[in-house]
């Protein structure tokens, strides 16, 4: 199976200036866990989880002061649509990380998360057949 078998296609993206509080609004209200943050200024592409506000509000920071441009990972990496499941999973596991952001060339047409591919993996795991037919 590959990445963008898996891939949620509805990628929120949001801009430096938002603070934690937004984003963390923005991303609840569609239960997902990770958001691309698109810097058009710089040129820039990154991603802001749900661990990186945690850890800022972990740390006593105000959500409503903190921007999404100070908490985000720049350093990412990406995934092809083309990749299979076991590259996506081998690439977070050597990372550390739980979300991947799918690039085409156009630029972001998906994300990838821990969770995507267990879903994918977990009824074969449970009922082989499900390959052979």
């Amino acid at each position: 199976m590959l990445v963008r078998d898996a891939m949620s296609t509805v990628v929120l993206t949001i801009g430096p200036a938002h603070t934690l509080r937004q984003a963390a609004c923005l991303m609840a209200a569609r239960r997902i866990g990770a958001a691309v943050v698109l810097d058009t200024d710089a040129g820039c592409l990154g991603i802001l989880t749900e661990r990186d506000i945690l850890n800022s509000v972990g740390a006593g920071q105000d959500p409503d002061r903190e921007t999404a441009g100070t908490h985000t990972t720049t350093d990412v990496v990406f995934a092809a649509p083309s990749w299979t499941l076991e590259e996506a999973a081998e690439a977070m596991t050597h990372g550390g990380f739980r979300h991947l952001i799918v690039l085409d060339n156009d630029g972001p047409v998906g994300i990838v998360s821990v969770r995507d591919i267990i879903r994918c993996w977990a009824p074969v795991r449970r009922h082989p057949a499900i390959l052979a037919g």
